[in-house]
């Protein structure tokens, strides 16, 4: 059976005259009355939305491209405009403007300084599990391939006026919480239980929710959550993504029902392969963490693709996901397209104007 996918993607909220990101995220909302699920995010630069369950990418598709246009819509009604990017490329963004909610508020005493860069907008993707125990063994699955994902993902070169010399600026501004980036390895379940326990008595944790790792449990939901990319500016990238994730999450179930639990891969070269991940993107070098080599970025997408391709072949994916993929490196991810269109000369002003643009293209 093929497993259900939910998605949620994040977007700023930006004033079309001054490309700046604004504060306005209650009025966008406020003006997206025929949209059914989109909400509020931690600043008021955002908003988040929601898909319906799906088994199909092509009604996934749909569900994004049709939400976009209709958050776009409302924006417009209120002299604004949505763009999809990991980061804001201009504006006055910290402190950032929290949305009026106590659990931001308790967020902003705990974590402090932190919240200076929490301006920041990803992809999430669910896909079912049977249960917690089997999302964690699944996570442990998945870590050597998040680097990848990074860079296939990777949107938010730019940060408020500069050029910050990533592909993702997000991934190594959000690295910096406490418990973010690639989750641990955990042998057992009740391992991870332990760590969540000491996590949070160390005031880590707020909640479950306050768990950030670019895989977890969800707290609410019976999936995992796979929350590694930046928001790609392409929904046909986005699509691509989430075929591969679900089509990790595939394979990582049936070498779990075998008895295996994953490659104990250290932290510390998984957090050296986010690095370069997150820098070079898909115009450089990846770490195959797996055999501590450096391959051209392309390479390992192409490995990532060889290691899911039957779970692909089951879903009925592996046709769309080879095409998006094709395209993904024959192109460039978001950050490729927002440095090609800077190097026009035109300045910064120009890049917001073509993420305008490509979200809803």
């Amino acid at each position: 059976m093929v497993p259900l996918i939910g998605i949620e993607e994040e977007y700023l909220i930006v004033d079309p005259r001054t490309r700046h990101v604004v504060p306005r995220a209650a009025e966008v909302l406020a003006a997206a009355t025929d949209v059914l699920d989109v909400v509020h995010e931690i600043t008021r630069f955002q908003v988040e939305a929601r898909s319906a369950p799906s088994s199909d990418l092509t009604d996934l598709g749909a569900q994004l491209r049709a939400v976009r246009k209709e958050v776009a819509a409302a924006a417009r009604t209120c002299g604004l405009a949505v763009v999809a990017s990991g980061i804001p490329v201009l504006g006055d963004v910290v402190p950032p403007p929290l949305s009026d909610d106590v659990r931001y508020r308790q967020g902003q005493v705990l974590y402090r300084a932190l919240q200076d860069e929490i301006s920041i907008c990803a992809l999430h993707v669910h896909v079912d599990v049977p249960d917690e125990e089997h999302a964690v063994y699944v996570g442990n699955h998945l870590r050597p391939w998040l680097p990848t994902l990074i860079a296939m993902a990777a949107n938010s070169p730019f940060f408020v006026g500069r050029d910050t010399g990533y592909a993702s600026w997000r991934v190594i501004s959000w690295g910096r919480w406490p418990v973010s980036g690639a989750p641990p390895y955990f042998p057992s379940f009740g391992d991870y239980e332990l760590a969540l326990r000491a996590l949070s008595e160390s005031g880590a944790l707020m909640d479950p929710k306050t768990v950030f790792w670019d895989t977890r449990p969800s707290p609410k939901l019976p999936t995992i959550e796979v929350r590694v990319a930046d928001v790609p500016l392409d929904v046909s990238d986005s699509l691509t993504i989430i075929g591969l994730i679900r089509a990790l999450v595939v394979t990582a179930l049936a070498e779990v029902a075998r008895g295996d639990r994953g490659l104990p891969i250290p932290s510390e070269v998984l957090r050296a392969a986010y690095w370069r991940a997150a820098r070079d993107g898909l115009n450089g070098y990846g770490l195959d963490v797996r055999h501590g080599t450096l391959v051209p970025a392309p390479m390992m997408a192409s490995r990532l693709l060889e290691h899911v391709r039957p779970a692909l072949a089951e879903a009925g994916d592996l046709p769309f996901v080879e095409e998006g993929l094709d395209r993904l490196l024959a192109r460039g991810s978001g950050a490729t397209r927002q440095r090609r269109v800077h190097a026009r000369g035109n300045g910064l002003t120009e890049v917001v104007d073509d993420l305008i643009e490509a979200t809803v293209a």
